[in-house]
């Protein structure tokens, strides 16, 4: 019985959305705000979703962070954490949301930070 919980407790692991630090160096900015990124920017404007798992409980599912922004060139569109979006001749990447969940309930919208990478196609 033990090694079924342990099996079960290492496939719910692997399924944890965690940030690559490698990407999280982008540019970033706060609701209403604008980063710059290689020729295009991207002003968030409203957290759609955010389901994330916080850290203190034991989820099923580790959620996800969908957010709305102007995207410089392409116009208001959905962006989700860690999910490429083809934009403006290349993609752009949501890698990174801060804060982390750490207790159910919501976060304040003046607390959220957004981090993007752009690659040219």
């Amino acid at each position: 019985m033990k090694q079924i919980i342990l099996a079960a407790l290492l496939a719910l692991a692997a399924c944890a959305t965690v940030p690559d630090p490698n990407l999280a160096n982008g540019p970033t900015a706060p609701l209403g705000e604008v980063a710059n990124l290689e020729g295009i920017t991207v002003r968030p404007i409203e957290v759609v979703e955010d389901s994330r798992c916080p850290a203190s409980v034991q989820c099923v599912w580790a959620g996800r962070v969908r957010i709305r922004a102007d995207i410089s060139g392409t116009g208001t569109r959905e962006l989700t954490l860690g999910e490429p979006a083809a934009v403006s001749g290349g993609t752009l990447t949501l890698v990174d949301v801060r804060p982390g969940k750490r207790a159910p309930g919501s976060i304040p919208s003046r607390d959220y930070q957004f981090t993007f990478t752009f690659q040219r196609s």
